[in-house]
């Protein structure tokens, strides 16, 4: 190869590497996409057969990221009409009290459901090395304030569909056997559970219904057709979609609406929405 075609390469890769950079910047972390799926839950009462439960996850409130775009989100995510919205934790990204009026601002456009809204918390809303319960006790408070009820180790029947909302797994408060344990197979049931490695654990008293979680953004930068490198959680399986846990539960992981930070590649943010049926 001659200098005048190393050049012209070198320069082409140069360009491709600089426009393949600001798309996982600037474009991706962006790109919302709806991910519409049935959900099929036991015991559903029959009134409620093709009703729309919204899935929302780690929208990460702080200053890494435009609250515009999770503003914006929420608001096209309405526009499907929701009966339930669950939201699966991780509403900041908390380093100061900031966080609080700036979580309170955005929750002014959150996406509701016609019939309930709920929350689960996960471990950023515990604060610094996720050991500050106070951080989450006033997150739970603007929660509340705001309309979404949040379950924390806890169930709440609505309208015949009992949503179950674990505590985070690696936050100060994990006790969900105390809630699993009233677990009733006659119920139409789903569990929000933030952190999918909780899966593993021997908690579930034989719930067999959906799992929705997060935590895990999909990695947020996934190589073509290589898993992605980067995962925070013990169970490598658990990246993002949904997976049959092959006893009776289905989990499903949110890719998260926000950004942990604002790159991504091959795994665009999600909302999900869900169908229900009768199983």
């Amino acid at each position: 190869m001659n200098r005048r075609k190393f050049l012209k390469s070198g320069i082409a890769l140069g360009t491709a590497l600089a426009a393949g950079g600001v798309y996982a910047w600037q474009i991706e972390p962006y790109w919302l996409e709806f991910v519409h799926l049935p959900m099929p839950v036991k015991n559903l009462p029959k009134e409620h057969e093709g009703k729309i439960l919204i899935q929302l996850s780690d929208i990460h409130v702080g200053d890494r990221f435009p609250h515009s775009y999770l503003i914006d989100s929420m608001k096209k995510a309405q526009e499907f009409d929701p009966d339930w919205v669950v939201y699966t934790g991780d509403f900041t990204h908390f380093k100061n009290s900031k966080q609080y009026s700036q979580l309170s601002a955005v929750l002014k456009s959150a996406t509701k459901g016609k019939v309930g809204t709920f929350a689960s918390l996960g471990n950023h809303d515990y604060g610094h090395g996720w050991s500050m319960p106070e951080v989450a006790d006033e997150t739970t408070s603007i929660l509340e304030k705001s309309g979404i009820k949040t379950l924390r180790d806890e169930k709440y029947n609505s309208d015949g569909l009992t949503i179950y909302g674990i505590e985070d797994l690696w936050g100060t408060k994990f006790n969900p056997e105390k809630v699993m344990k009233t677990w009733d197979a006659k119920e139409a049931a789903i569990v929000m559970c933030h952190n999918p490695d909780a899966c593993d654990l021997p908690i579930w008293n034989g719930y067999d219904g959906w799992v929705l979680a997060g935590h895990t953004h999909g990695g947020q930068v996934r190589p073509p057709f290589l898993p992605a490198p980067i995962l925070p959680v013990q169970n490598r399986r658990y990246d993002q979609g949904k997976i049959d846990l092959e006893d009776g539960r289905t989990l499903y992981i949110n890719r998260a609406l926000g950004n942990y930070f604002p790159i991504r590649l091959n795994v665009r943010p999600e909302i999900t929405v869900f169908t229900l049926t009768q199983a």
